[in-house]
């Protein structure tokens, strides 16, 4: 039995061939670039069951029979694949490893200095979505009273537009699916701040800047407001909508193959019911009303093309009296009739070697007729001996065309190159009739041609880098521009980072300034940007520093009897720091945002007599946002309030030899408090086949008085207080959406 054992071992050995291989150790340690270790990667010998994994401190050591020349790969999520040459002889192979970092969309780090986005596309900040848009109390349904809710836009409430970080309104521009749109609000009224013309509904995408924008857009000096409309609808359907003041419904056809759809919408608003209930500064002869239609067309034209189109109509009209500053017991008359018609036609198609084509093409045409006067006591028009510039017409008629094309190439991970150019056309005729029915023709005509290049560079998933050029000419002007613009992100933690950005962005002067007396040149705003975010678990919180410093500026002087442009030798800056803060996650069902921007800001521009802070740039302002939903009762309970501190007022006057003050002071602080009711009744049941909601919002719900400043007489010795129309208002409606159950959509994107 002895001599058995050992023969029998070497029996066995011998019908093992790997026995009499020696084995091979593998081993060593993964590293990232930085020379960090990189715990859990993957290490094995390819095709073969042989392999290890890094420990904490990246080391690995791993054992294997197979011989020669053979492939290592090393692998982990977030990291280039590597795939290396190595030669098994038995004996030990010591390898060290650096991986380098994959850059992707999930984990590479975001240029967001000076912009909010939310988008369904992107992981970006999801700031305000259309549902939190009409959702927000004090946004009154509007996309840009809503997005007076975040840092950098001022709580002005006398005229319509975005004033951001100490800018005009003029100075932000809206752009739908690339191009730049003209009147995106309607035309204005004396004192009176006008909504704009879209729906919430129609975009996908919302891209608010206050600072730094890309070079693909421009003709902005402080702002840019992004809108990318809506792809294909998931499926037919039809809406209604029904209110105190007028109703809408729409229908939508999406194809039986999913590659096209079509639709239309009709609304009507009147807002006699609600004058004749809430009393009304103004008395109305022609109360405020609207007639809005669109249409629209999507067209799948490939796997990856997507042609759209977007056409708008609207008509409307008012007409009102109101107490006369100049003459005690006389009315100030104002009579307004627009029409307005918007067509955006927009084309997007990924071509070989990732190549990526982008054209879009827009044209609007407004016509604006207005009729201003004074009338006695007993609604007779009159003249009076030196008022009479105060009854004239006015008649203006607008065609604006936009040209874009993109072409972008992408290549390794997120690196991209965008390059292409842009074409605007801008031609008005107006008619304006004296007090004495002499009529004034007048025309202009102005194009600004455009170039621009940008590209994004990673370096890695926490360091990136967006660097642009954006060249213009101005055939008014007979001048050239050129603005580069620069932006560097880069990563500290998870779901934080740091930014900087630098630009510098030029725009035309405004329209009414046109044509000017004087040689004019571009309006020149620079920008220096710092910030910090940091989004995680459905929280957000940004900081932002920001310098912006003014040249160029239009300053007008009198020319004769009228007051003209006369230099571009106006100037300014502002400073400032903002935060923002929003919060998902500690409050089940519980949404709410805070922001608060401080502005330090002056200006010597237009009839300015030196360098003060404008009457628009408040600053402090703030706003708190708060949105509650209790299933039980199938409601969402929506609360807002916005502050903002004092704004100055200026009454300055030509006298003679130059402009100077005869008055000057500070409104109130601003306070206002909204609050809006969404009841939802088809929650909880199941199949739906269709949404409804029913709303009620009240805007200053505490009828504080507001005051937005203040107008002078003619003469300049009496003045009187510009404040809203009502104090209070109260809006009641209900909208059904037959085909699609919008419910999940509600919950989840305004909680």
């Amino acid at each position: 039995m002895n001599t058995l054992k050992p023969l029998t071992i070497l029996f066995f050995l011998a019908l093992s061939p790997c026995a009499l291989t020696a084995q091979t150790t593998v081993k060593g340690l993964i590293k990232d670039n930085r020379n960090n270790s990189i715990a859990g990667a993957s290490i094995a010998i390819k095709d073969s069951y042989d392999g290890g994994t890094s420990d904490s401190a990246g080391r690995y050591s791993f054992k294997t029979y197979e011989k020669g020349q053979q492939l290592l790969v090393v692998s982990i999520i977030g990291y280039k694949t590597v795939e290396m040459q190595v030669k098994l002889e038995g004996t030990v192979v010591t390898l060290d490893v650096t991986l380098r970092q994959e850059i992707t969309e999930l984990s590479a780090v975001v240029l967001s200095a000076g912009t909010f986005e939310a988008s369904d596309r992107k992981r970006a900040v999801a700031v305000l979505d259309p549902i939190d848009i009409v959702t927000t109390a004090s946004g009154n349904g509007d996309i840009t009273g809503a997005l007076k809710t975040l840092p950098g836009a001022q709580q002005v409430g006398e005229t319509e537009g975005l004033f951001v970080r100490g800018g005009t309104a003029a100075e932000t521009k809206t752009f739908i699916d690339g191009s730049l749109v003209n009147n995106f609000f309607f035309t204005s009224v004396p004192n009176i701040a006008q909504f704009g013309r879209f729906s919430p509904f129609i975009f996908k995408g919302t891209v608010f800047t206050t600072g730094g924008y890309s070079a693909l857009y421009g003709q902005a000096l402080s702002s840019a407001l992004i809108l990318e409309s809506i792809d294909l609808p998931e499926r037919s359907s039809a809406n209604l909508g029904l209110s105190v003041l007028g109703g809408s419904l729409g229908y939508q056809h999406l194809a039986k193959n999913n590659r096209s759809s079509g639709g239309a919408s009709y609304s009507y608003t009147n807002l006699a019911p609600a004058f004749a209930v809430i009393k009304q500064k103004q008395d109305y002869s022609v109360a405020p009303n609207y007639h809005n239609a669109d249409a629209n067309f999507r067209i799948k034209t490939s796997k990856t093309g997507m042609l759209k189109y977007y056409g708008y109509f609207s008509s409307n009209k008012l007409a009102f009296t109101v107490g006369s500053i100049d003459s005690l017991g006389y009315l100030d008359k104002f009579a307004l009739r627009n029409t307005n018609h918007f067509h955006n036609l927009s084309w997007k198609e990924n071509l070989p070697k990732k190549w990526k084509l982008m054209l879009g093409f827009s044209y609007t045409n407004n016509q604006d007729n207005i009729e201003s006067g004074m009338q006695d006591a007993g609604k007779r028009d009159v003249q009076l001996t030196g008022l009479e510039a105060k009854n004239f017409g006015f008649d203006l008629g607008g065609n604006y065309v936009n040209g874009k094309g993109v072409l972008e190439k992408k290549w390794k991970g997120l690196n991209a190159l965008r390059f292409g150019g842009e074409y605007n056309y801008n031609k008005d005729r107006s008619v304006y009739t004296a007090y004495n029915g002499q009529d004034y023709p007048g025309s202009f005509m102005e194009t600004v041609s455009s170039l621009f290049a940008e590209t994004d560079l990673y370096a890695t998933n926490d360091l990136a880098l967006k660097g642009g050029l954006r060249a213009e000419h101005s055939r008014y002007l007979g001048k050239y521009n050129l603005a580069p613009r620069f932006s560097l992100a880069y990563k500290l933690a998870k779901g934080s980072q740091a930014s900087i950005a630098y630009g510098i962005f030029y725009q035309n002067p405004e329209r009414r300034y046109l044509p000017a007396s004087g040689d004019l040149s571009f309006m020149r705003a620079t920008h220096y940007i710092l910030q910090y975010q940091k989004v995680l678990n459905n929280q957000s919180l940004r900081a932002e520093a920001f310098y912006k410093k003014y040249d160029n500026l239009v300053k007008t002087g009198m020319t004769g009897f009228t007051e003209a442009a006369v230099s571009s030798a106006g100037f300014g800056d502002a400073k400032g720091v903002e935060f923002f803060w929003r919060d998902r996650r500690s409050i089940r069902n519980f949404d709410y945002w805070v922001s608060y921007s401080f502005l330090d800001t002056k200006r010597d521009f237009l009839n300015f007599p030196y360098a003060i802070t404008p009457n628009f740039a408040a600053k402090h302002t703030a706003s708190v946002v708060a949105k509650k939903f209790v299933q039980k009762l199938k409601t969402n309970f929506n609360f807002s309030y916005n502050y903002s501190s004092g704004r100055p007022y200026y009454n300055i006057r030509y006298d003679g030899s130059g402009y100077t003050f005869t008055d000057r002071g500070q409104i109130p602080d601003y306070h206002n408090v909204s609050f809006a009711l969404n009841y939802l009744p088809k929650i909880g049941k199941q199949n739906a086949k269709s949404f409804a909601v029913y709303v009620l919002q009240v805007s200053n719900i505490f009828n504080i008085r507001q005051i937005y400043g203040y107008q002078y007489s003619l003469s300049g010795h009496r003045k009187e207080t510009i404040v809203p129309t009502s104090r209070m208002f109260v809006y009641l409606g209900a909208f059904i959406s037959f085909g699609v159950d919008r419910t999940e959509e509600v919950i989840n994107n305004s909680l």
